[in-house]
């Protein structure tokens, strides 16, 4: 699986690095840190207290015996209820409600959110919300009716609802309570999967970055396109197609390619190839796969097929399809068990999904095959990191540090080995030398404009400097403003700044640059998080602004 370019670990490691909980939590551990200071809390607690507005004020205080005629009906109500009796309780739900006097706001939400409890175990959503917001307008901070209302929402399949509600829910328990992190995490990532979804069957395919493209190219040793050598005087349509490559010129790469497959050229195979190799990058996504399956169905050279059902691999872990992924990766070995870009790009597969111990073995593999695939050498060497960490060995974890040292020395060329190793260190809090590693890459990759936004975290992580993270990010994308990476970064430090605004702005310009539904519902998800707070805090005037 190529190296995406943007940055050499999977999207959940950012909220790692910026120790927030579950996908909602680069945002909401922000709010619960600045929750409700103390004078606006007493200001909340007394207004779901005071009265709602009379027609006049001889209604002001209520006779002792309607209150008390309501409470024992509640209490009737709630033996029906415990006693699976759903119609008998709300029947005497309607008469506590009726009976309930006006001056006493409180108690009568009580009775609306009672009475819902009962509509939900007879799954009549529409009645659920309607009571929950009826009791909601009444009390504006109960968190049950929240939680019962986003609960419906959610089944009626109002996802937008359903988030606003388990958010606000969250906002009052102060981030404590698992169950509803839980639920919001659930909501998110279905409601980030249905606007991935809408905005997929609508986008435009954007062309990545030069460096990306570069970068990803980078990660195959044994790539049939770039390894061939053409007559200057050469005119076909592969032949456009390779100039285009080498020159950069990637917007007429596809045509290129179309115009040799048109001629049934000589190149038809690498020219479709190539052609779904610039598909993936696109995110056209079913055009690829037709093209890559073109190939590995004719009669093109070993290392075309292999190379194709390497990208297919590829593409069927962003489709979550982990099963033909691994198919795709045995077909290729079978093929040709010498080539080692199988087992790398099969060990970073390995990588995501958390299976260390075959991960640490493909990479061995690899560079078993081509130890001189840089590559290859350093990701083997962050894998085996992982795997130390996962079991606690320290004593291999001191021998991956040497390995990392020893990789610096041999390809000081290659920025991968001090981004990875910068990874390990940040991870280790070794803040100086991470930064410092960053800066030699820099120094070898000076376009690389992912390594501005990792010396940003680096300034989290050490010092919790979030006006200088912000610089280092905004030059990023100064550099490359086609940085995804700098984007998602940037919205979640806005997130956590409470710039809710200013976050959805950002997490919008990287759903643009998206290339998989994967992505896309990642992003997605953050998006609406923050969409979600904002509207919470602008319905109870909360400002979380830093100062």
């Amino acid at each position: 699986m190529a190296s995406t370019g943007s940055t050499s670990f999977p999207k959940w490691q950012l909220a790692i690095l910026l120790g927030a909980p579950l996908a909602i939590g680069l945002g909401y551990l922000y709010l619960r840190n600045r929750f409700e200071d103390p004078e606006k809390k007493k200001e909340a607690e007394l207004k779901a207290k005071t009265t709602i507005s009379l027609d006049n004020e001889e209604n002001a205080k209520a006779p002792e015996n309607a209150i008390d005629r309501a409470m024992k009906l509640k209490g009737a109500g709630n033996r029906a209820f415990h006693a699976g009796e759903y119609d008998k309780a709300i029947s005497l739900y309607n008469e506590a409600i009726e009976a309930c006097p006006p001056d006493r706001p409180v108690d009568l939400a009580t009775f609306y959110q009672n009475r819902s409890a009962c509509y939900e175990k007879r799954e009549m959503w529409d009645q659920v919300k309607e009571d929950c917001t009826f009791a909601l307008k009444l009390n504006e901070k109960y968190v049950k009716a929240y939680l019962r209302r986003s609960r419906a929402a959610e089944k009626s399949g109002d996802l937008v609802l359903a988030l606003e509600d388990v958010t606000s829910a969250c906002i009052l328990e102060r981030f404590q309570v698992q169950s509803s992190l839980v639920n919001a995490d659930r909501i998110l990532k279905a409601l980030g999967r249905q606007h991935a979804r809408e905005a997929l069957a609508k986008r435009n395919p954007v062309m990545p970055s030069k460096h990306f493209i570069k970068t990803y190219f980078s990660a195959f040793s044994e790539d049939p396109i770039t390894k061939i050598i053409l007559d200057d005087k050469e005119s076909s349509g592969f032949a456009k197609a390779k100039h285009a490559l080498d020159a950069q010129d990637y917007e007429s790469v596809v045509n290129a390619c179309t115009e040799e497959l048109d001629a049934d050229g000589k190149y038809k195979y690498e020219a479709l190839l190539l052609r779904a190799t610039f598909y993936l990058l696109l995110g056209r996504h079913e055009e690829a796969q037709e093209d890559l399956g073109k190939v590995i169905d004719s009669d093109a050279s070993t290392k075309v097929k292999v190379n194709a059902l390497i990208k297919r691999a590829s593409l069927y872990t962003q489709l979550e399809n982990t099963e033909k992924c691994l198919e795709d990766f045995a077909n290729a070995a079978q093929l040709d068990s010498g080539n080692s870009d199988i087992y790398h790009h099969r060990g970073q597969v390995y990588l995501l999904l958390e299976r260390m111990d075959e991960a640490t073995s493909e990479f061995a593999k690899a560079v078993e095959l081509n130890p001189d695939f840089s590559i290859a050498y350093i990701q083997k060497c962050y894998a085996d990191y992982r795997h130390a960490q996962l079991h606690k060995n320290i004593g291999a974890l001191t021998q991956v540090r040497a390995d990392f040292e020893k990789a610096l020395e041999r390809f000081p060329r290659c920025a991968e080995a001090y981004i990875l190793y910068a990874q390990v260190l940040s991870d280790q809090q070794e803040w100086g030398r991470a930064d410092a590693l960053f800066d030699s890459a820099l120094a070898v990759d000076p376009n690389n404009a992912t390594l501005y936004v990792h010396k940003g975290l680096v300034q989290l992580q050490k010092s919790t400097d979030f006006d200088k993270a912000v610089k280092l990010i905004n030059k990023a994308i100064e550099m490359d403003d086609k940085c995804d990476f700098a984007y998602e970064t940037l919205g979640t430090i806005e997130v956590q700044r409470g710039n809710l605004r200013r976050s959805l702005e950002l997490f919008e310009k990287a759903i643009a640059l998206a290339k998989t539904e994967l992505e896309m519902t990642h992003l997605f998800s953050l998006k609406d998080a923050a969409a979600a707070q904002l509207k919470v805090s602008e319905r109870w005037g909360l400002d979380w602004t830093v100062s």
